[in-house]
C-alpha cells in the first residue's frame, strides 16, 4: 500500500489530501448540524410522549444545564458582591417577615419548597436550605432575588425607583440564615455535656433580643416582690376572701389576666387562697374545684397540700430538677426553646444550639406546645408524684415520649373540651392548634408570635389583621377566594366584624371567670353548633341580641357559602 500524499494546512497542520477541501468542511458541517437536529428532535418526541407537564421533575441533565446557564449569566461583579447590610436582629427580622409575604407561597415558611403551589411548578422551587443555595455566595443569591429567573416560577423583586435594593439584601440574609452551616473549629475534646447557662449567658452575643425578650411575659411569668414591688397589682388590704400579708408572698404569678401568690413553706411553694382579676379589677377565690383537673384527685383538697413544683413550675421555669426541687432559671428563658446552651455559650456555633426555625413543623410547635396544652405526662407518679408538665422533655427530644395530650370525646362536654371539639379553657392553646388546617400545612406558632418580644398584642410580629392578610388576602389560593374583604366577611371593612380573628379566632375560652381567651383551632364555628352542642358561635357572641336562628337566616343569604358548612356538617 502506497503512502498518502499530505496538504499543509494553514495553520501549520499536515492533512491528507481532500480532508481540508471546501466540500469536506461542509459535509462536516451538515453531519453535525443534523445531528443536533437529530438530538433536539429525539428530546423534543420524548418531551411529548411524557407530556409537556409542569408537574413532571427536571431530568439531571436539564438541571445541570439550567444552573450553569444562570449561574455563568450571572456577572462577576455581582457574584463577589458582599452584603452591605449589618447582620442585626432587625434586618434578619424584616428579611424574614418579606420572605413570608413574598416567598413562602412557593418556597414554604421554612424554606424547603414543600408547598401545594410549589408541586405545579416547573422546574421545582429549590430547596433554600439545601447545599445548592447555601453554597452560592451572598451576591449570586441577591442576584437571582433581584432579577429573576428567566423560564421559571422565579420572578425579579426590584425595580428602579418602585423598590429598594435594601430588600433584597433583607432577603439574602435571611435565606442565608436557613442554612445548617458545619463548624468554623473542632469543638474541643474535654467539652463538658451541654448544661444550662442561664438567659444571661445569651445576652453578650444577642443584646437586642434579649432585651426585647427581658420585656415579654414569658420572661416575668413569676416574680419576687422583694425584688419587683411593682409586680403585686391591687391594694392586698382589699382581698376580703383569704387575707394575707405582703411578706408571705414569695412568688407572684401572672400579669396579663390574672395574679397568683405564691408561699414558700420549706422547699415548695403554695398557692395562697385568693387572686386578682386583673381585667375586672376583683378578688375571686383560688382552689382547683372537685372533677376538674386530672390530678386534683391525687392531692388534698386544700392549696397548703399542692405544692407548685409538680403542678405549675415545670412550666414556669428553666431546667426544674424533681429531685432537688431546684430550677436553673426561672420564667420562660432562652433555653427553655432553645435547649441547654453551654456548649454554645463556650463555641458559638449554629450547630451546637437547638433552634425551632429549622426543625420540622410538629417539633417546632412541641416546643410551645409543652406548656400550652392540657395533657398528662406518659410515666406517673413519678418520684410518688403526680405532675401536670412533661417532666424530661427538653426541646431536641420528642414530646410524644414524655406527654399525652387530654382525651377528647365528640359530643361530650367536660373541663377541657366543648363537645363540639374546640377547648373552652385557657393554655389549651396546642389542644386547639393540633386540630387546624394551619397545623396540617406546617405553619409554626413562630410564624405569628415573635415569643422575643415585639409592641403587638400577644407578641404577635404584626397587628393581627395585618397578620392574617399576608396569606389570607382576597382572591388568594389558601382563601378567602372573593374578590374583596368585605364580600368575604359581609362587614364594612375596617369594622370588628371584618376583622378575621373575629370570625375565625373567637373569644370563648375561660381564664377567669368572665375573662375569655381566643380559640386557635381557626375553624369558623357555625350557629348550628351552637344548636347542636351548647357551643358559643361567633355570629351571636358579636351580636349578643340576636338568635342563633337569626345568624343561620342570615348566613343563608351569601351566596359565596356553602349551605353545608352553614348546616354545621362539615369538619372543623
Amino acid at each position: 500500500m502506497g503512502v498518502r500524499e499530505m496538504t499543509e494546512s494553514p495553520h501549520g497542520e499536515y492533512l491528507p489530501n481532500g480532508y481540508n477541501t471546501p466540500v469536506v468542511k461542509k459535509q462536516l458541517f451538515l453531519l453535525v448540524l443534523i445531528c443536533a437536529t437529530v438530538a433536539v428532535a429525539c428530546f423534543g418526541a420524548w418531551t411529548i410522549r411524557g407530556g409537556f407537564r409542569s408537574t413532571d421533575e427536571p431530568s439531571g441533565l436539564e438541571k445541570l444545564l439550567a444552573k450553569s446557564v444562570r449561574n455563568f449569566s450571572i456577572p462577576s461583579t455581582e457574584k463577589n458582591a458582599a452584603n452591605p447590610l449589618e447582620n442585626t436582629s432587625n434586618n434578619l427580622e424584616a428579611g424574614r417577615e418579606d420572605f413570608r409575604a413574598r416567598c413562602s407561597s412557593c418556597h414554604g415558611f421554612d424554606g424547603k419548597g414543600k408547598t401545594t403551589e410549589a408541586r405545579g411548578l416547573y422546574p421545582k422551587p429549590p430547596d433554600l436550605t439545601g447545599s445548592e443555595t447555601q453554597k452560592l455566595t451572598d451576591g449570586e443569591i441577591h442576584y437571582i432575588i433581584a432579577y429573576g429567573v428567566r423560564l421559571s416560577g422565579m420572578p425579579a423583586w426590584s425595580f428602579p425607583h418602585e423598590t429598594s435594593d435594601a430588600d433584597a439584601w433583607k432577603l439574602t440574609m435571611f435565606i442565608r440564615s436557613l442554612g445548617q452551616f458545619p463548624e468554623a473549629a473542632p469543638v474541643p475534646a474535654t467539652k463538658v455535656a451541654r448544661v444550662f447557662a442561664g438567659s444571661r449567658a445569651c445576652e453578650k452575643c444577642h443584646a437586642e433580643v434579649y432585651a426585647r425578650w427581658a420585656k415579654t411575659p414569658m420572661a416575668n411569668v413569676v416574680r419576687d416582690p422583694r425584688e419587683h414591688p411593682e409586680a403585686i397589682f391591687p391594694d392586698l388590704a382589699t382581698n376580703k376572701i383569704a387575707p394575707f400579708k405582703k411578706e408571705q408572698v414569695a412568688f407572684v404569678y401572672g400579669s396579663i389576666w390574672k395574679q397568683r401568690y405564691f408561699e414558700k413553706v420549706g422547699d415548695d411553694y403554695f398557692p395562697l387562697g385568693a387572686q386578682w382579676d386583673i381585667v375586672n379589677k376583683a378578688w375571686k377565690p383560688y382552689l382547683v374545684p372537685a372533677n376538674a383537673d386530672w390530678w386534683v384527685k391525687y392531692y388534698p383538697p386544700d392549696n397548703k397540700g399542692r405544692p407548685t413544683g409538680p403542678l405549675c413550675d415545670g412550666c414556669h421555669s428553666v431546667g426544674y430538677d424533681i429531685k432537688t426541687k431546684q430550677v436553673a432559671e426561672w420564667n420562660v428563658g432562652c433555653e427553655k426553646c432553645h435547649g441547654p446552651g453551654s456548649e454554645h455559650v463556650a463555641h458559638p456555633l449554629r450547630t451546637n444550639i437547638f433552634n425551632p426555625a429549622h426543625m420540622d413543623y410538629v417539633a417546632a410547635n412541641d416546643s410551645c406546645i409543652q406548656c400550652h396544652s392540657q395533657g398528662e405526662p406518659l410515666q406517673k407518679p413519678l418520684e410518688g408524684k403526680y405532675y401536670d408538665w412533661p417532666v424530661g422533655y427538653q426541646v431536641g427530644l420528642n414530646l410524644k415520649d414524655f406527654w399525652k395530650l387530654e382525651d377528647h370525646k365528640f359530643g361530650e362536654l367536660s373541663f377541657s373540651y366543648f363537645p363540639q371539639g374546640t377547648s373552652h379553657k385557657n393554655r389549651m392553646q396546642g389542644n386547639d392548634y393540633i386540630q387546624s388546617v394551619m397545623y396540617r400545612h406546617g405553619v409554626t406558632c413562630f410564624d405569628c408570635h415573635d415569643v422575643h418580644g415585639t409592641d403587638n398584642y400577644a407578641q404577635l410580629r404584626e397587628p393581627a389583621q395585618m397578620l392574617c392578610l399576608e396569606c389570607h388576602g382576597p382572591k388568594s389560593p389558601n382563601g378567602p377566594r372573593e374578590g374583596t374583604l368585605t364580600e368575604h366577611t359581609h362587614h364594612k371593612e375596617g369594622s370588628a366584624g371584618s376583622e378575621c380573628i373575629a370570625c375565625h379566632m373567637p373569644k370563648i375560652e375561660t381564664t377567669l371567670g368572665t375573662t375569655m381567651v381566643r380559640a386557635h383551632t381557626f375553624a369558623f364555628i357555625t350557629p348550628s353548633d351552637t344548636e347542636k352542642y351548647a357551643i358559643p358561635n361567633p355570629c351571636t357572641e358579636c351580636h349578643k341580641d340576636k338568635s342563633t336562628q337569626w345568624a343561620e337566616d342570615a348566613l343563608r343569604t351569601w351566596p359565596t357559602r356553602s349551605p353545608w358548612r352553614i348546616e354545621g356538617n362539615s369538619a372543623p
